[in-house]
């Protein structure tokens, strides 16, 4: 597996991985509506382009070749935050997730000290996953919708805290 910066040729998988992968995961957590919300909202070719040409956007390539891992991050002042941490659920359990964290941390200026990341008070998985990876609960946002399971989660942890 081979964790890199993406270029501008891998905008297209990025999203194709987005639309297959997101809406699956999503469904049982939030919904149907939602889910597809979060892919038409968060992994449209522009946003994606954007991220790569900051810099700021690591995928993960299968031996096989194809994106099986997504993170997305971006970095203001002392702060970081990843916006997508996504796996092919064919490739979790075998420390991809850990090792794209440890990807963005190393990709990060020296002067961050906090990496951020959030996720939706349904999504259990990324709660359990997350907090394995040093990241504590640091509020909860209530959802407009008044739906706790869009509650948002948000979780920080040291730039330089555990890396794979």
């Amino acid at each position: 597996m081979v964790i890199r910066p993406a270029r501008v040729e891998d905008v297209d998988a990025v999203c194709a991985f987005g639309a297959a992968h997101v809406p699956p995961h999503y469904t049982p957590l939030i919904g149907a509506e939602a889910a597809r919300q979060q892919v038409t909202a968060w992994w449209r070719p522009e946003q994606i382009r954007a991220a790569v040409a900051a810099g700021r956007l690591l995928v993960a390539d299968a031996p096989s070749g194809g994106v099986v891992g997504v993170a997305q991050y971006a970095v203001d002042a002392s702060e970081a935050e990843i916006y997508k941490l996504y796996l092919d659920p064919g490739f979790r359990e075998h420390g991809l997730g850990p090792r794209l964290i440890a990807a963005v941390t190393r990709s990060l200026p020296a002067d961050v000290t906090r990496l951020c990341i959030e996720h939706f008070a349904g999504n259990a998985r990324a709660g359990a996953f997350y907090e394995r990876e040093g990241f504590a609960v640091e509020r909860v946002e209530p959802s407009a919708t008044g739906r706790s399971e869009l509650d948002v989660v948000w979780r920080v942890r040291p730039a330089a805290g555990p890396r794979a």
